[in-house]
């Protein structure tokens, strides 16, 4: 942080310490600590958890980086992978004086207190970039864990598709099951050079006290292409989050996918805003959602037509299985040129009747129908998602069956 180039930064940070986020509740901070009495390693709880989330923290897949509360303990690319390196942010700073003009460009050190604590106490971050025209066919996996008690993560990750290359990146972001109460102010920032594709996919693990509040920057160039897929079925404290892309090339594309299985007293207040700076430029955001318990879920969309021959939909599909639970859907349309085509989809309720009393006629029991038909409402299907991660994540829908409603009486 010593860096000369780094201290605008900081003072822009230290003005806005304070300063609220527009949504979510405001969280204080300042009892989580950044430096942890101890160091973790990587033992059975931490293999498990990284699984759950999908990450294989053997190392056996292509690309791993893995992080422990403010630790790496891992950051390898395969020797048969080509065309793609991975560091922490810190050393990609150190390496490449480019680097500079990307660091807290996608969005703003001073957009909110959580901006402004994850650099004024950034604890590493991970670097993925491929290079130009380069295909990375296996997927680049990163995993953030929280290991201990009271712990404040940080992390600064940056990802650059380089011109014409394709990049799938998964992140899994988890707890140990023995932490309670843990904060994670990760900030990522994403760029799509022209006729590049970067399919980034994120799943959430919490504790049940975890407090969580990501900031996200996209920026798309010319013919790029950015798929977020974002999956959470786990309960969490409270978490808010909501990733901006600006499309600033010609025909550049975006698309945000989330499925949330919301449970307990969760307060989950999620969504995005994708800005259509360039002609010929689209965006579309799906969020289906199933409430239980007495959780509350918050779905915003914003999407601004800036120019011409643009088009944008935002799709919110909800399912609230306990009437003490809530889904609000606040989508937002912004047309500021005449040349753009914008809609909307929202529609929430309960479980159809029929379709229950249709599979209890056949025998099933209605806590197992219930179930099934949650499980089947939530499937993935995300673009661009290894079809083994699908099957890992239906698996984990599948669990639904016999843990959805009944083990949360309404």
């Amino acid at each position: 942080m010593s860096d000369e180039w780094r201290k605008k930064y900081r003072l822009e940070a230290l003005q806005a310490v304070t300063k609220r986020a527009t949504f979510g509740n405001d969280i204080d901070l300042s009892d989580f600590v950044t430096i942890p009495k101890g160091e973790r390693g990587i033992d059975e709880d931490v293999k498990k958890k990284g699984l759950e989330v999908g990450v294989d923290v053997e190392g056996k897949k292509g690309g791993t980086y893995f992080q422990v509360d403010h630790s790496v303990l891992l950051s390898q690319i395969a020797s048969r992978i080509k065309g793609v390196e991975m560091m922490t942010t810190d050393e990609a700073l150190n390496k490449y004086d480019w680097l500079k003009g990307y660091y807290w460009k996608a969005l703003s050190v001073s957009q909110d207190k959580y901006t402004a604590i994850a650099e004024l106490r950034q604890t590493k971050g991970y670097f993925i970039r491929s290079a130009p025209n380069e295909k990375v066919e296996q997927p680049i996996q990163a995993c953030l864990y929280i290991g201990t008690e009271g712990v404040l993560q940080a992390p600064h990750n940056i990802i650059i598709a380089e011109e014409g290359s394709e990049l799938n990146v998964i992140t899994g972001c988890t707890a140990d099951s023995r932490v309670k109460t843990v904060a994670h102010v990760g900030v990522s920032e994403f760029y799509v050079k022209k006729n590049a594709t970067l399919v980034f996919t994120m799943i959430h693990s919490w504790s049940d006290e975890a407090y969580v509040r990501p900031r996200t920057g996209v920026i798309v160039e010319e013919g790029g292409t950015f798929i977020s897929n974002y999956v959470m079925i786990k309960p969490v404290r409270d978490i808010q989050s909501y990733p901006t892309a600006h499309l600033v090339g010609k025909d550049a594309k975006a698309k945000f996918n989330s499925i949330i299985y919301a449970s307990k007293d969760s307060i989950i207040d999620l969504g995005n805003r994708i800005y259509l700076m360039a002609e010929g430029t689209s965006g579309e955001s799906i969020f289906k959602v199933v409430s239980t318990g007495t959780s509350k879920v918050y779905n915003r969309g914003q999407i601004i037509g800036q120019n011409r021959n643009t088009k944008g939909h935002l799709e919110c599909r909800g399912m609230i299985l306990c009437p003490t639970s809530s889904i609000t859907a606040i989508p937002e349309l912004v047309a500021e040129h005449s040349d753009t085509e914008l809609s909307h989809e929202a529609a929430i309720g309960r479980l159809q009747e029929e379709q229950l009393h249709y599979l209890m006629a056949r025998g099933i029991q209605p806590e197992q129908a219930i179930g099934v038909l949650v499980k089947g409402f939530l499937d993935p299907g995300l673009p661009g998602l290894p079809e083994r991660l699908q099957e890992e994540i239906r698996a984990k829908l599948a669990l639904l069956e016999r843990k959805s409603s009944p083990q949360e009486p309404c």
